[in-house]
């Protein structure tokens, strides 16, 4: 009987062990969280106030782009852009949106091409591209991120 008690009383020390369950330290878990996240995209895309109550993702964005193109190229058609460089029917600008709501223009040109003065069109893109409405930033994570596009602004409308 002592044995029996013995052997009893090693068993239920021994169980104890089985019972504890092992934490996961915080840098496994961040780990973990850090790879589940897709950098590539956002929860929200950037938007205007005319965009703000449709509530499909992709329309959404969408509306965004049409809104932004549209007053891109409204802000661009009254300028001397389309005079300087007849040949010139549509520009690729590089949009960034700074998680503060600010907005940088770019203009982005084939790398082989040497028919344009670069540095004036960039100059007439900066002094065209100002008092745009306030710009959403783009959301990830309920963080205000830094997105950038390319948006295709057409200069000629025939």
């Amino acid at each position: 009987m002592k044995h029996y008690y013995l052997f009893l009383v090693i068993i239920l020390f021994n169980s104890c062990q089985y019972f504890e369950k092992q934490v996961p330290s915080e840098k496994e878990l961040l780990k973990k969280e850090l790879k589940s996240i897709n950098w590539k995209e956002v929860d929200e895309y950037p938007s205007v106030v005319d965009c703000e109550k449709i509530e499909d993702k992709k329309q959404r964005q969408q509306c965004f782009f049409e809104v932004l193109t549209q007053l891109i190229q409204e802000k661009l058609s009254i300028d001397t852009l389309s005079v300087l460089y007849p040949e010139l029917d549509t520009i690729e600008v590089k949009v960034t949106i700074f998680p503060n709501a600010t907005m940088q223009f770019e203009p982005q040109f084939p790398k082989d091409s040497v028919a344009y003065d670069r540095i004036k069109i960039d100059s007439i893109l900066k002094a065209r591209l100002v008092d745009f409405p306030k710009v959403n930033p783009a959301i990830k994570r309920g963080i205000p991120v830094k997105t950038q596009f390319i948006l295709p602004v057409i200069l000629k409308v025939e």
